[in-house]
């Protein structure tokens, strides 16, 4: 079983608040802050210091997206968020920060679990790119090059996601280099296999 987990959740409506505090801790997590609004989830995050935070996007007075930028902004924490519906928008915007796993509702327990987990290896892999970059920019702009190159490794040699991340790794330990250059080199490598595209 993956490790215990303090969770801070956020959701407008009281059946979703209530549904979490009943299965996160059958999952084994704690849910240390529960809040209705995007300010709430803000302020009960700086007092408890979740490890991983789950919300929902539209809720009053700021959203979930807004409320992760300033929670990420003071203690960079994993975010899942949780929507009714599959807006474009909204993941074009989550995109932009510490999102790492996306629900849309009705949320299973089964669909749950290993969001939270995606979530967890994300940002444990994001916090080492953290470490060879100090601009918080370049480290979610390098993240996107990581993400791809580890698509490409996922399909072109059969690894789920956590294996084809420290394939990158032990690459760049045996080759002393930063791991965004390896990811770089793989995405040369693959465009220069890529056919020529007819005009």
């Amino acid at each position: 079983m993956s490790r215990s987990l303090k969770i801070a959740v956020a959701d407008d409506e009281r059946d979703m608040r209530d549904y979490f505090q009943e299965i996160l801790p059958l999952l084994g997590h704690q849910v240390v802050a529960v809040a209705q609004t995007g300010r709430e989830l803000v302020d009960l995050c700086t007092t408890t210091h979740p490890n991983l935070v789950i919300t929902d996007i539209k809720m009053p007075d700021m959203d979930g997206i807004d409320a992760a930028g300033q929670i990420c902004r003071h203690a960079p924490v994993p975010v899942i968020l949780v929507t009714a519906h599959h807006d474009p928008e909204f993941i074009r915007r989550a995109e932009a920060d510490h999102i790492l796993a996306y629900l849309v509702k009705p949320i299973k327990q089964a669909d749950l679990e290993p969001a939270i987990g995606i979530a967890m290896r994300r940002f444990e892999q994001f916090q080492a790119l953290r470490k060879e970059t100090s601009d918080l920019k370049q480290a979610l702009e390098d993240r996107k090059v990581i993400e791809k190159a580890k698509g490409i490794l996922m399909k072109k040699a059969g690894l789920d996601e956590n294996d084809a991340f420290r394939r990158l790794q032990k690459l760049a330990s045996d080759k002393n280099r930063k791991l965004i250059d390896i990811a770089q080199t793989i995405l040369t490598a693959e465009e220069a296999l890529e056919p020529p595209r007819r005009s």
